[in-house]
């Protein structure tokens, strides 16, 4: 194999245990290399340290594959690991069928996704090593999962930077595109096909279940960003009175409302509305509910919209925090990676104290047990997840 040799000036992260070589990093490449196939990865004193495949296209020009020497980069190397994410889920999540079955770099796996539903899998191949690998993934999958059917999801953007095609549609095998699946004792209807991302978000399945004590035969809960009504399912499950749903999606809300009936939740106003509109009139209204649930997309897709994010952020929860009960609750989140906690946090200090709130948090999460993050690659600490029992401040 060719040999990527690193610069004597960079960061060592790469000894730390990030998956990831960047332009930047690297001094000179000794041998012919083609796009997407492995290399060994040197340090400038010639001390090996890595294999991974390259990418000259790509900023990220190096994905680790792995830091043993004596690993064989074959197919049989991509069953072992693909074997290995699904041994630690079942592991993490006994009896688990439905989850983030491979998690790219954080499963030793860069630039491939894997979630599984039920018996039908989806796949992203999110970089052209893993694309000019794909017969080997394919066999893994088979090989471990034994699924009806395998779905690409490769339509995302990310594609491109890598120099490779959108596409979607079954790899292996034909099912239907909507699919049920059940998660903490409630059921969803999941489209593959045209849902967001693969069509679920698993991130936040723990964090889900944590609302349960929150919530009582008397509660009243706001669920804005409801999406598919993921926390207003579970909140209904765990026996709230009335819950208010809120998203500006009419595909989602019409979803959700399928998701509600499939469970048989009747208890549920579906609101179409700008949430940040409708958390603004609730206020006005002088409205009030027991948990008031923020689950935003993504405000801050690059650093650069940090600031303006943190604007977004603190607007929803200055006016959530307005909106709940004495003693009650806001559940809050924040998935944009760019917002760093301390960000996130120093942000709902800032909203607590326009409000006139004193706050006491009760629970700080991220991504659940199918999402791990590789400690030296902070690229991996994106969800931010938060409960705060809220207090009026006399």
């Amino acid at each position: 194999m060719a040999k990527v040799v690193l610069n004597r000036k960079r960061k060592k992260r790469l000894e730390q245990g990030h998956p990831w070589v960047f332009q930047s990093e690297v001094d000179y490449i000794e041998g012919e290399i083609t796009p997407g196939d492995f290399v060994d990865i040197y340090n400038h004193e010639g001390f090996w340290l890595a294999k991974g495949y390259i990418n000259p296209a790509s900023q990220i020009i190096v994905r680790v594959m792995t830091q043993n020497p004596d690993d064989e980069l074959n197919e049989q190397f991509f069953v072992n690991r693909i074997r290995q994410a699904w041994a630690y889920r079942e592991r993490m999540i006994p009896g688990v069928r439905s989850c983030r079955a491979v998690y790219g770099e954080a499963d030793f796996l860069p630039g491939l996704i894997v979630d599984k539903y039920e018996d039908v899998l989806v796949v992203q191949i999110l970089a052209l090593g893993m694309e000019k690998h794909k017969d080997w993934i394919l066999t893994g999958l088979l090989e471990v999962f034994e699924p009806r059917a395998i779905y690409l999801r490769n339509d995302v953007n990310v594609r491109e930077l890598e120099g490779l095609e959108k596409e979607k549609g079954f790899w292996y095998g034909e099912a239907e595109t909507e699919i049920e699946i059940e998660e903490n004792g409630v059921k969803y209807i999941v489209d593959i096909e045209n849902g967001q991302k693969t069509g679920f978000f698993f991130d936040q399945r723990q964090n889900r279940a944590a609302i349960r004590p929150l919530i009582g035969p008397d509660t009243t809960v706001l669920d804005c960003f409801t999406h598919t009504g993921s926390f207003m399912l579970n909140a209904c499950l765990y026996g709230a009175k009335y819950v208010t749903a809120v998203d500006i999606s009419e595909h989602a809300i019409e979803t959700a409302k399928r998701n509600a009936a499939l469970n048989g939740f009747t208890n549920v106003d579906f609101v179409v509305d700008n949430a940040f509109d409708y958390l603004r009139q609730a206020v006005r209204n002088g409205k009030q509910w027991d948990v008031v649930i923020l689950d935003p997309p993504a405000f801050a897709k690059s650093a650069n919209a940090v600031r303006k994010a943190l604007r977004g952020y603190k607007d929803i929860n200055l006016n959530g925090l307005k909106l709940v009960k004495d003693g009650g609750f806001l559940v809050t989140a924040s998935c944009s990676y760019h917002v760093r906690p301390d960000k996130f946090r120093e942000m709902i200090a800032d909203a607590a104290f326009d409000a006139k709130k004193v706050l006491r948090e009760v629970y700080w999460s991220g991504a659940g047990y199918d999402h791990p993050k590789l400690l030296a690659a902070d690229e991996g600490d994106y969800l931010k997840f938060a409960i705060y029992e809220v207090h009026s401040r006399r």
